[in-house]
């Protein structure tokens, strides 16, 4: 019952994402956002709330190890975003090589994709450079540091965040019934779309990690393994599923900004309300998902930014970090 149950849980996910891009492309035309800023934000945001949901609520639980189990799913998501979510969308842009007009090379807005790498660099750096659990006033003032910035990145993105998406290159809103091509709908309409598509990622998502914890706890893995690994991939890789969507049809602004973004938003709030409530003393297996998550940023950097492609060894290299990471926690299991 419980694979049935995952399989429907991924279909839900599946069709929330078709409606949520759809909706996102619109009401970032409509508002005036260039694609940058509608990928690093308004998806990538819309997105991330449930991983981040995951680590608030085992702080407020206080249950014995919620802590770990908060700071597991704080690290766990930057570093699945930076290595096996990068590698899904390169693998995908070069599988459909053919069909995307520019092929492997990059269609994105460099400024928004730097500035992205480099917050998310920066922060996650910071995260590992506290890992012996400093005292509790460098703590919460890290903290908040860390809670401030991201109304700046905002800013900084909304701003310059590229051009406005061509109307003629979106698809009509699945919401909207009149029959002319490419009508455009109001923004109330492309709203309700977008919650109805998120509510639908949400719930699948949910869905999705209650039937792996169920499967999980009948294999006898820990708590803290299931925060490091198992949440961060029900949760955050399933809303991925946008950015599969709009790297195949050539849409890189809109796809890397959906995990770029993420990965600056998971490690400034997140990471900012871990330090706060928490020791941030990490485990092992929590510090090495950091250095490995920053390989992957580091790659992401040089492959995507600097070179401007994606290339089959970038792909490969991202998804070696993570099965890294997978192997190490196997053996030390």
């Amino acid at each position: 019952m419980s694979v049935v149950l995952l399989v429907l849980s991924f279909a839900i996910i599946l069709a929330g994402a078709l409606l949520f891009t759809n909706a996102v492309e619109w009401m970032g035309h409509g508002l005036g956002l260039g694609e940058g800023a509608v990928g690093s934000v308004l998806a990538a945001v819309g997105t991330a709330m449930p991983e981040t949901l995951i680590a608030i609520v085992a702080l407020v639980g206080g249950a014995s190890g919620a802590d770990q189990v908060a700071i597991g799913a704080i690290v766990g998501a930057p570093f699945l975003l930076g290595t096996l979510a990068m590698g899904l969308v390169g693998l995908f842009a070069y599988l459909y090589r053919e069909r995307r007009s520019q092929g492997l090379a990059l269609n994105a807005h460099g400024p928004t994709l730097e500035r992205d790498l480099l917050f998310f660099g920066a922060f996650f750096l910071l995260s590992l450079a506290l890992a012996w659990g400093p005292p509790a006033g460098l703590r919460i003032a890290v903290g908040v540091l860390a809670l401030a910035a991201y109304p700046l990145y905002i800013r900084r993105t909304l701003l310059e965040g590229g051009e406005v998406q061509d109307h003629a290159t979106l698809e009509p809103l699945i919401f909207e019934r009149r029959s002319e091509h490419r009508m455009r709908p109001s923004l109330v309409l492309a709203a309700i779309q977008l919650l109805v598509g998120l509510g639908a990622m949400i719930g699948g998502a949910h869905l999705f990690v209650e039937e792996l914890l169920d499967i999980a706890e009948e294999l006898g893995v820990e708590a803290v393994v299931l925060a490091l690994i198992l949440a961060p991939l029900a949760t955050e890789l399933p809303e991925k599923v946008n950015s599969f969507f709009w790297v195949r049809e050539g849409k890189d602004a809109l796809a890397l900004g959906n995990i770029t973004g993420a990965m600056v938003f998971q490690s400034t709030i997140p990471f900012g309300i871990g330090l706060i409530f928490t020791d941030w003393q990490l485990s092992a297996n929590a510090a090495l998902s950091i250095v490995l998550g920053l390989g992957g940023g580091l790659l992401a950097y040089r492959a995507l930014h600097r070179r401007g492609r994606f290339e089959l060894p970038a792909v490969l290299g991202w998804f070696a970090l993570y099965l890294t990471f997978i192997v190490v926690v196997v053996v030390r299991g």
